[in-house]
């Protein structure tokens, strides 16, 4: 017999009343002596206008005798001796198909103008990841129509891949991209620390309405509390989790964990913690890796496969977050900043980047067009100094010569329009016909 939703909800409800009163009041966190509540808890804290609604924190510190939260607006309108009150219901945000064609916020409260989310299916922001052992490796060929992902970095459903990049470079429109034309049940996209006008124009202007009405949109602007940015990140993955459970193939596109990760250092000073490296502490290094491992493919069925961007400091590629996620993630898109200054989309470093589970989807043909494919930009690369200076003499070297003269077509192959959509078959056999010198 199937237990009544109504059993599950009184179960989980906190029928005593938990308060405390505010002790201190900071720019990014405020301090109160009660209620007792563990990490994580959601709470109310009184307004410092009568008229005005409670403010909506949450408790990222308990120490004997206080708690620190962290509200999810800024500049928190309260005041000394103010009542805290812990939210009695369970931190549950609504997830399943009531979001498709929707955008909201990290509270689950729209930003599309289309009214309130009306959702039978309630979830928890916060899941243990799956088992090890009820993992899936990636077995199906996830098909984005980008030629250079397909053709030399084959991606699988369930994976999760990274795309690594200093600012400017393209980062945003190949995820738009992806967006659009990979093919996916369902598609969840979180925007963290974005500008409000990229998060309008990539819903209202970048989506056609085929591909908003599978897709899910969950963000929180740089102008919002760290919170909330940090936040949005744990409810798009519930979304998605949800879905994968159902069975579905979802895309989950985050844009981007470094500022994500930057919301977490943030709430992890003001809870006191200590800075490490880069002032990152140490929460942030022990949340990402469980974010990742949220993600892939079940055997029971179902995938998430996840597109991180990440935003790197310089363009060396070198600051912690980048070292730690290139060590955790399936793969690796590196883009270039000279080739996005010669105009060329999308400016993915082929050479640089790699794709591990790409040996086991390609058939033999493919692998080996493209091991000599990636030979080819590796050679002329190593070379490009003596090329372009005018030293290396044509016949000293039958690579080198090979590279030169196969290099113009190689990169027309990879240059590609952020509207085009190449089907995967077209791919493999324009990559096969390059090779063999046809194209």
């Amino acid at each position: 017999m199937t237990e009544h939703p109504f059993l599950g909800r009184i179960r989980s409800a906190d029928l005593v009343a938990r308060t405390g009163q505010v002790q201190r009041i900071l720019p990014t966190y405020i301090e109160a002596d009660g209620p007792n509540v563990p990490l994580g808890s959601l709470c109310r804290v009184e307004a410092s206008r009568a008229d005005a609604r409670p403010i909506l924190a949450e408790v990222v510190s308990v120490n004997p005798g206080s708690v620190v939260l962290v509200p999810f607006e800024d500049e928190a309108r309260t005041f000394a001796g103010a009542l805290v009150e812990a939210c009695r219901e369970a931190d549950l945000a609504p997830v399943g198909d009531a979001l498709l064609g929707r955008a909201v916020d990290a509270l689950g409260r729209p930003i599309d103008g289309k009214g309130v989310i009306r959702s039978r299916d309630l979830a928890p922001l916060s899941r243990v990841a799956t088992a090890p052992l009820d993992r899936a490796p990636p077995k199906r060929v996830f098909e984005t129509g980008v030629r250079a992902i397909d053709a030399f970095l084959t991606l699988g459903e369930g994976q999760r891949v990274g795309v690594f990049a200093a600012s400017g470079v393209g980062k945003t429109s190949l995820m738009t991209q992806l967006a659009c034309q990979a093919r996916a049940d369902r598609v969840v996209i979180c925007l963290v620390g974005e500008r409000g006008r990229e998060v309008e124009a990539l819903w209202s202007e970048s989506l056609p309405a085929e591909a908003r009405g599978k897709t899910a949109l969950v963000a929180a602007t740089s102008d919002q509390a760290a919170a909330m940015r940090v936040r949005a990140g744990d409810y798009a993955l519930a979304i998605a989790e949800h879905w994968c459970r159902e069975g579905h193939h979802v895309l989950l596109l985050l844009d981007s964990v470094t500022r994500l990760a930057m919301a977490m250092r943030e709430t992890g000073l003001a809870a006191g913690e200590p800075p490490t490296l880069r002032a990152y502490t140490p929460s942030v290094f022990a949340a990402i890796p469980k974010l990742v491992e949220r993600c892939g493919a079940l055997k029971s069925g179902g995938a998430i496969t996840s597109i991180m961007t990440v935003l790197s400091e310089t363009d060396d590629i070198d600051d912690p977050i980048s070292e730690m996620l290139k060590s955790l993630l399936d793969g690796h898109i590196l883009l270039s900043r000279p080739l996005a200054e010669r105009g060329h989309f999308p400016a993915i470093d082929v050479p640089r980047s790699i794709s591990r589970v790409s040996r086991d989807l390609m058939g033999a043909q493919h692998r080996e067009d493209a091991q000599a494919g990636v030979a080819l930009l590796s050679t002329y690369e190593a070379s490009r100094t003596l090329i372009e200076s005018g030293v290396y003499v044509s016949g000293a070297s039958p690579e080198i010569d090979r590279a030169i003269e196969r290099r113009p077509a190689l990169m027309k192959y990879l240059r590609q329009s952020s509207s085009e959509h190449v089907p995967f078959a077209r791919t493999t056999e324009a990559l096969k016909g390059l090779i063999e010198g046809r194209a």
